[in-house]
């Protein structure tokens, strides 16, 4: 092949790339820039945006809430992702087998992750409601319980809940793992479950909106409260923070998956 013809396929290729590209800095690349340079001013709706540097970042470590967020979305991650790995390989290997309505059977798993995640909260919420909740129903049919649980009503218990919906919705990203790619597979499916659980805010704004006495407010929800306050510099700082968090994770994620030339 000419050096003329390399050019040429060259060219070509840049333009069948050009959209993508075009599309990943106007929807990717702006917005994540603009909430950076957002994050070193004072931007809040009722007054003259002024450039603080590093004022909002200061901020954080004193920020009671900010750290409570912080713990609450780090161990939310930690007890999330290996429990809906673990079941999800599970998954896999059992419908790998020659079961009768196979078929069938993958379709129903992949059922919770189809819903869409608001309709699930809505339904856990109504899971767990204290007067007329399907979980308490459950318990007073089996006598297992002298009375109602709040299960929404401590730390602990909403902890927990939050856990079970969320594993309960996302499980099913993972049941396509086979043995023989199991390497890389997890590492790409540890990668969009780890960001998804990193600014998780649906399904807790619905179920729990982050009670009680916020022990159960993610970061997304922290930043989104300073957001739909006005707050749009501090509220961008704490996005900062989740998106550092994030592409952290991935890298390690990456490296750990045998796609080190990725990162490097």
């Amino acid at each position: 092949m000419g050096l003329g013809n390399r050019l040429s396929d060259r060219r070509t290729a840049h333009l069948f790339i050009l959209p993508l590209v075009v599309v990943m800095v106007v929807f990717i690349v702006v917005p994540v820039a603009g909430t950076f340079v957002t994050s070193f001013f004072r931007d809040i709706t009722y007054l003259e945006p002024a450039f603080t540097f590093l004022a909002n970042y200061k901020r954080l470590a004193s920020d009671a809430g900010f750290w409570q967020s912080m713990r609450f979305t780090s161990l939310f991650v930690a007890v999330c992702i290996p429990v809906e790995l673990l079941l999800g390989m599970v998954f896999a290997l059992i419908l790998n087998e020659r079961l009768p309505a196979r078929g069938v059977l993958r379709a129903a798993v992949l059922v919770p992750w189809a819903i869409p995640t608001i309709v699930a909260a809505r339904t856990w919420e109504l899971i767990y409601n204290y007067s007329y909740g399907l979980a308490n129903w459950v318990l007073a049919l089996l006598h297992a319980a002298p009375q109602p649980v709040n299960w929404l009503g401590s730390p602990l218990s909403a902890f927990g809940a939050l856990v079970i919906a969320d594993v309960w919705k996302t499980t099913p990203c993972f049941f396509r793992i086979t043995l023989p790619i199991l390497r890389p597979v997890i590492a790409v499916a540890l990668i969009f479950r780890t960001i998804d659980t990193i600014r998780i805010l649906d399904l807790i704004y619905v179920v729990t909106d982050g009670g009680p006495g916020g022990s159960t407010t993610s970061l997304s929800l922290y930043g989104y409260k300073f957001f739909n306050e006005g707050d749009f510099g501090y509220g961008s700082t704490i996005a900062v923070v989740v998106f550092v968090m994030a592409f952290l994770l991935s890298m390690a994620y990456l490296r750990a998956g045998g796609f080190k030339g990725a990162v490097e």
